[in-house]
């Protein structure tokens, strides 16, 4: 096994070790949330946490550039170079903790207009500006998350972060179950939130001493102006991608309710959960890529590339199928209907999933091959089309037309930057993208048919024993029908044989 196939194991083991964990923690914390607290309280938890990451707009892509600049450095040892990055990358971080901390009391006035019908809740400004403490003392330390990224070496940060994570549930739990106060379940977060930074700062100035070094070389010219290009880019992206994807509860908290925002969000439970267990494997390998890139032929690069995106189209795929068949009758026994939501809110949501899934592939290609320019607008027009499409459909058509607006700038990116960008990345047309973008489409509305149609004779009545039966048809149809339908591509072939490989390691 190669070095990089290595690197990639290692760090999808420890992070899907971190992520079961995390999220079997998570389950039974959001279960005794419920209970203790409502879901008012579930609901002031997502719109804040959205309202957040749209501030986090101030890091405009400087993180993503730095770790593209990085891997070249990494890969040669070149400790002085590293430095000067590090050192950039520290100073632009702290000036961006400033600009969200102000940003951020600047706010306060209005938070009024974006919370609808919250309910009994107590004092939100008070809730909110813990929001605000943990996100901004979080920029005084994650920067340094960027080498370990670069020396594929994730495992790192994921181990650290999950024995924080693991501690600061369980205590909040237990503060829970004794006090049911939504205010003391924020403080322990944030008590822990600081712990976690104090001792990340202290490990990792331990494992990279250098970092501690006064004698920092200036970064060339040239140097600067490559780094300044890709943040003028990602600048761009960053604004396109926070309207999009940190926008949607904000919009329904102000234009249905905040109550919805906490329905909402045990759907996007599973939804991120899901999503964020395939997204280790795919993150685990984008060190890995920036060392394909900057190595090998842009001819073995594609080979990888279409290996790579079969996987991702298997794992969104069959998963898509998963969430949309399995997540209401699981919220329905977890915690009652009355936490489910309409079925065209649940497939809107679905489709939404595995679009993005879809793009994963590309995206991370093209931030490991550091093509951020070709494509530098699109995530602005998708920005705009999102606001405006969700806004005017949400009075239109009620809660999905936040969804559909979503979509509609979700097709604009799954169409505009494979054509803007997959020339530049692989000499080859982007035509070759959409004919397997459009099988694997094909298969998964098939077989999300089929599966749809079983489970209405099997779940006529939602009971434990129907649900059960149900995961196994899940599990066992999609991927069956999934390996019918392209065994014959080299990519299925090469995944087989990952597999097998895997099988007799373990034997």
């Amino acid at each position: 096994m190669s070095s990089r196939l290595k690197m990639t194991a290692r760090n999808a083991f420890w992070s899907y070790f971190s992520m079961f964990v995390s999220f079997g923690l998570q389950f039974i914390s959001r279960t005794v949330f419920i209970y203790c607290l409502g879901e008012e309280y579930l609901g002031i938890n997502g719109l804040f946490s959205n309202v957040l990451g749209v501030l986090s707009f101030a890091e405009l892509g400087i993180g993503t550039a730095i770790n593209f600049c990085l891997y070249k450095p990494v890969a040669e040892n070149n400790i002085e170079k590293i430095k000067s990055y590090m050192w950039y990358y520290k100073w632009a971080y702290r000036t961006i903790a400033v600009i969200i901390t102000i940003i951020g009391l600047a706010l306060i006035p209005f938070l009024n207009v974006l919370v609808k019908d919250p309910g009994n809740v107590g004092n939100i400004v008070i809730y909110y500006l813990i929001y605000l403490f943990n996100t901004v003392t979080t920029y005084f330390v994650s920067y340094k998350y960027s080498l370990v990224n670069a020396e594929q070496k994730n495992y790192i940060y994921t181990n650290v972060n999950l024995i924080i994570s693991t501690s600061t549930i369980i205590i909040q739990v237990i503060a829970l179950v004794i006090w049911k106060n939504f205010l003391i379940y924020l403080l322990v977060a944030a008590i822990f939130g600081v712990f976690q930074k104090i001792f990340i700062c202290i490990y990792f100035n331990r494992l990279y001493p250098y970092l501690k070094e006064k004698n920092i070389e200036k970064l060339t010219k040239q140097e600067k102006s490559i780094l300044i290009t890709k943040i003028k880019a990602l600048v761009i992206h960053k604004i396109g991608d926070v309207s999009v994807h940190q926008t949607d509860n904000i919009i329904v908290s102000a234009f249905v309710s905040t109550k919805m925002v906490g329905l909402l969000s045990n759907y996007n439970l599973f939804i991120s959960t899901v999503s964020s267990c395939i997204n280790v494997l795919f993150n685990s390998v984008t060190g890995s890529l920036g060392n394909l890139v900057a190595t090998e032929s842009k001819e073995y690069q594609y080979i990888i590339f279409k290996r790579y995106r079969f996987i991702g189209f298997w794992f969104f795929g069959f998963t898509s199928i998963a969430l949309g068949i399995l997540m209401t009758p699981f919220i329905t026994l977890w915690i009652g209907k009355k936490m489910v939501v309409a079925p065209v809110v649940v497939n809107l949501l679905v489709v939404d999933y595995y679009m993005i899934g879809q793009r994963v592939c590309l995206n991370n290609i093209k931030s490991a091959a550091g093509v951020y320019e070709p494509d530098k607008y699109v995530a602005l027009v998708q920005a705009i089309v999102n606001l405006i499409a969700s806004i005017g459909l949400v009075k239109v058509i009620g809660l999905p037309g936040v969804y559909w607006g979503t979509l509609i700038q979700g097709t604009l990116s799954s169409v505009l930057k494979p054509i803007l960008s997959y020339k530049i990345l692989f000499n080859r047309s982007s035509k070759y993208y959409f004919i397997d973008s459009f099988k694997y489409l094909s298969a998964v509305v098939a077989v999300y048919g089929i599966c749809y149609s079983l489970q209405k004779i099997v779940m006529s009545q939602i009971t434990i024993v129907s649900f059960g039966i149900m995961i196994i048809i899940v599990v066992i149809v999609p991927n069956i029908i999934f390996a019918m339908l392209f065994f014959r591509r080299e990519e299925f072939k090469y995944l087989l044989s990952l597999i097998k490989k895997s099988l007799k390691k373990k034997k």
